[in-house]
């Protein structure tokens, strides 16, 4: 093919219908023309030449230049060019100009046409390419419609008009299957830039894709007067949603469920029939734990130290229906509500409570030398063990039956001496163990604290000081996505976070490492579960157990 006598009339209007085909600009077109014929070019005249195409996208005049460089010093002659020499035709040229040369038009032979149809291809390919990533990177997190193309174990490559995208076989909801040419709903979870073009990814077992199918079926989480939670999901099994409404005459769960069914049957046949329970969500996590269990009915929710739900009691004909087939209701359950539930029955409540009574008993009536009766009376009363019944007052237990001033003041001191008696012990083995004496005199900690810090390879006042605060009242952490509890040494205390910091101050200023003037008081209520969320451990702390974690860094 002659370069000059080109129809390049011709090569515009295929540029335009390339452009309308590939759905891609007409000057991306024009470009990859332009390279493809500097490139033929450089064949004919050499490939160490900067030689440059220019194609008007109007007229369809093309131009033949080599480009020279203005340097100071040449180095390479084949594209730079010499100040002084350059100067000789252009007077006005300095430094860093580019001198262009026209070269005549020559005939392209097969070869270099050849090759200059591939790099056009490649270039036309790589923009079409980009303008698909384009397009879909701003879709990530919306419903799409395709067509599915072929499976490949397992895999589903899907038709999306502009592009194709693949459902994984992790991401299919149950074991659904699709002929070619079937109409596929998903959600794009990713786009991805790769080397053999932009990978669109799409799931219908996320979580997300179960939101978008209820924004398109229910006009109130569309507008935002109602907002799903939380979801938990089995794909192509169960599922768990919790909605809340911000508009006080709309019911969320009558919303979602639509009349007769009809807006939750929708997207239950879009998800190969799962089975959808939606509950009303709650800040109150005893109400929420109750509906989420459902259809299960519960008789007590059991708190833990921090006031959240840590046990659930049911009917014992209830249990089977609470845990659920191999555990599904009570998994989505502790996924739908961010907690770790565990279900027992009323059975075995009311069994553990009578073991924890005669267990709180027995020690009792060793600590006080009482009879198993009196030592009943007090444990029905409330005095779950001595060290309780020692914080009491005379008037407290006359106030009992059976139990008379003189007998009330015998059973305090009984149980002063008791525990006067086992912290002596205590101290005793927390000087066998390494306790030292600025520790042990520090005000602020029982001998069982003492002891539970010497065990944990705490021995001095200092190292005491150089600790922090969660570090003694534990919390928790995320480890690989999971969220984790770090215990506390003194976590069997029930100190809290702002108790733990006073001590610490106190021990800081004990120990000489702050001034009595630059301690602050801390300030706000008592802390919440909420407020150990994302504290992120050191590696040191997170090895605390060899005593080597007191690296003295402020806690507050």
């Amino acid at each position: 093919m002659s370069f000059a006598s080109a129809n390049m009339l011709e090569l515009l209007q295929i540029a335009e219908s390339v452009a309308n085909e590939k759905m891609i600009e007409r000057s991306l077109v024009i470009e990859a023309i332009e390279e493809a014929l500097s490139r033929a070019a450089r064949m004919h005249y050499g490939p160490e030449l900067d030689i440059r195409v220019h194609l008007d996208p109007d007229s369809g005049h093309q131009s033949l230049q080599r480009v020279m460089k203005v340097v100071e010093e040449v180095e390479n002659h084949s594209q730079e060019i010499s100040l002084s020499m350059a100067q000789e035709t252009d007077p006005d040229a300095k430094v860093g100009d580019e001198i262009p040369e026209d070269l005549p038009m020559f005939d392209m032979d097969r070869i270099s046409a050849q090759s200059a149809k591939q790099i056009l291809l490649q270039k036309v390919r790589e923009a079409e390419r980009e303008r698909q990533f384009e397009e879909f990177k701003d879709r990530v997190g919306t419903l799409i419609v395709g067509s599915v193309k072929r499976e490949e174990y397992g895999n589903i490559f899907v038709d999306v008009t502009r592009g194709e995208a693949i459902l994984r076989r992790d991401q299919k909801v149950g074991r659904e299957t699709y002929g070619n040419g079937e109409r596929l709903r998903a959600y794009i979870m990713d786009v991805r830039r790769e080397s053999r073009g932009p990978q669109i990814f799409l799931s219908r077992a996320c979580n997300e894709f179960m939101v978008e199918l209820f924004r398109n079926e229910v006009p109130e989480i569309y507008e935002g007067a109602i907002e799903i939670r939380s979801v938990a999901r089995d794909p192509g099994s169960r599922a768990k949603i919790a909605v809340i409404s911000y508009d006080a005459s709309i019911d969320p769960v009558g919303a979602c469920v639509g009349m007769r069914g009809s807006r939750v049957q929708t997207v239950v046949n879009e998800l190969q029939g799962e089975r959808i329970d939606i509950i009303p969500w709650t800040d109150n996590l005893v109400d929420l734990v109750v509906s989420a269990l459902q259809p299960a009915k519960v008789t007590k929710v059991l708190l833990n130290e921090e006031d959240f739900p840590r046990e659930v009691v049911v009917p014992d004909d209830q249990l089977s229906l609470a845990i659920g087939r191999r555990g599904q209701n009570v998994r989505l359950a502790c996924q739908l509500t961010g907690l770790d539930i565990s279900i027992i029955t009323e059975t075995e409540e009311r069994e553990r409570r009578e073991k924890q009574s005669a267990e709180n008993r027995e020690a009792l009536m060793e600590a006080i030398d009482v009879d198993e009766m009196f030592a009943q009376l007090l444990v029905s009363e409330g005095f779950e063990n001595v060290e309780m019944l020692a914080e009491s007052d005379i008037e407290d237990l006359s106030s009992l039956d059976g139990i008379d001033g003189e007998i009330a003041e015998e059973l305090l001191s009984r149980a002063d001496n008791f525990i006067a008696s086992r912290n002596a012990e205590i101290m005793d083995r927390a000087f066998e163990l390494g306790l030292e004496d600025d520790l042990a005199e520090f005000e602020g900690l029982m001998p069982k604290m003492r002891l539970a810090l010497v065990e944990d390879g705490i021995f001095s006042l200092d190292e005491f000081a150089r600790c922090a605060d969660w570090e003694l009242v534990g919390g928790h952490t995320v480890e690989r996505g999971k969220r984790v509890r770090e215990p506390g040494i003194l976590e069997e205390f029930d100190m809290s976070l702002e108790e733990a910091q006073r001590l610490i101050m106190s021990a800081r200023v004990a120990a000489g490492i702050l001034q009595p003037e630059d301690v602050e008081e801390p300030e706000g209520d008592e802390p919440t579960e909420s407020d150990f969320e994302g504290m992120v451990m050191d590696e040191e702390a997170e090895n605390h157990h060899g005593g080597s974690r007191h690296d003295g860094s402020a806690s507050d």
